[in-house]
């Protein structure tokens, strides 16, 4: 099982060379992706980067780099879409690469979902590689920190969404800032992942989860700490847990830097529109968006059930989301390190218990990455070829579902 405690990560020459065939991977199962969307595009008389770049969200990002907040669109129906539902960082971003580039801000948000999808790649084998760096807790034949970090990349790249890893949007950004948190939770590094998860709060709504696992890893540390006292002159070496800290002060740091950019863009929505701490809420509602503990979701699944042939399309979203739950008690009997649980657990809950959008469900689950760890522990025990037989033909269908799905529908 693997320990849950934080520890500290070994000393390693060069972390971005032992990242590097994750990262080479990475970029080529997202270059597949573009490809085949380019192709599908062209041939439906369609701009792939127009599709990546000039719809749905993006436009409301570039909107508000260019502009500031305050646009909003009345709908016939009565509903309010304001653009104050979208968290600044992106848009900040945006705004900062175009003023020292010549970009347009719908650019400057490509740039940055690229720059950080691969970043966003980089935390995700650092926190597999982390979690599952040791062989002696990884058994199987030819294992290793280093391939379980590799296919976890390599799936996270080749999710049937994850074209929208290389969108104008904010979820590779969010990924990234996540992702970084939690390794930083995971090594004990208390300030990083306090900054990382106020960046990450300021990127997305769901950044909650970041804060929830900061802080959840903080009182489990403070906890253990108070129950198995440090012996008088003990000093801190390089096998010391990195839960165990020679002071608290920086676990309090991190707690406290955690949740203000989340808390302090809900609080200034709250400000401007006059509807106090609800005034986000308020803001969502208009976009009939709202937490209502999957119900609306269980009712839009029961309605695919009801006819045919929308009632394959309702079981395959009753098998996606056993998956989902298998996967998460999978990774809890594997011991995943608690921080990873509640982020994800979150994430997951957050996703599938909105009352609006059901179609950007798989695009909201997009960062809940530590549910690809028991694959890829999975695949790290599989023979090479195999392995890579596998994840070339998911690949594959990931890029042609990506270009299907963008010429199509697409994300709301």
């Amino acid at each position: 099982m693997i320990d849950q405690a934080t520890r500290a990560a070994p000393a390693r020459p060069s972390a971005l060379r032992r990242a590097a065939p994750a990262l080479l991977g990475y970029a080529a199962v997202r270059a597949l992706g573009l490809l085949t969307l380019a192709v599908w595009s062209a041939a439906r008389g369609k701009s792939a980067y127009t599709l990546l770049t000039a719809r749905w969200d993006s436009l409301w990002y570039a909107r508000v780099a260019g502009g500031g907040y305050g646009y909003e669109v009345r709908l016939a129906n009565g509903d309010v879409h304001s653009d104050l539902a979208f968290f600044p960082l992106l848009p900040w971003l945006e705004r900062l690469l175009a003023a020292v580039a010549p970009l347009s801000y719908a650019d400057a948000g490509f740039v940055v979902s690229l720059l950080a999808s691969l970043a966003a790649a980089w935390g995700i084998f650092a926190v597999a590689d982390h979690v599952y760096g040791h062989r002696d807790e990884l058994p199987g034949p030819g294992t290793g920190g280093g391939r379980a970090g590799l296919f976890a990349v390599l799936l996270w790249a080749a999710l049937p969404v994850g074209i929208v890893q290389s969108m104008a949007y904010s979820e590779s950004l969010f990924t990234a800032l996540a992702a970084w948190s939690l390794y930083c939770v995971l090594t004990g590094r208390w300030a990083g992942a306090g900054a990382l998860a106020l960046a990450a709060g300021l990127t997305r709504p769901v950044g909650l989860a970041v804060v929830a696992a900061v802080w959840t890893a903080a009182v489990l540390s403070f906890v253990r700490n108070r129950s198995t006292p440090r012996p008088h002159g003990a000093r801190t070496g390089p096998h010391t847990p990195a839960s165990a800290p020679r002071s608290p002060v920086h676990r309090v740091l991190g707690m406290l830097l955690a949740p203000l950019g989340a808390a302090g863009y809900v609080l200034w929505v709250g400000r401007r529109t006059g509807g106090g701490l609800f005034g986000y809420l308020d803001v969502q509602a208009g976009w009939r968006n709202g937490f209502d503990g999957g119900y609306a979701f269980a009712r839009f699944v029961a309605d695919k059930l009801t006819s045919f042939p929308s009632a394959l399309a309702g079981l395959g979203l009753i098998a996606g989301v056993g998956l989902l739950v298998r996967l998460y008690v999978v990774g809890v009997r594997q011991g995943q390190p608690v921080p990873l649980l509640v982020y994800s657990g979150a994430i997951t809950a957050l996703a599938l218990c909105a009352s609006s959008y059901f179609g950007s469900k798989p695009r909201l689950l997009l960062p809940a990455f530590p549910l690809l760890l028991p694959l890829a522990a999975a695949l790290a025990r599989t023979r090479a070829a195999r392995a890579a037989l596998l994840v070339s033909g998911v690949a594959l269908a990931s890029a042609l579902y990506g270009a299907f799905w963008l010429n199509g529908s697409g994300p709301p």
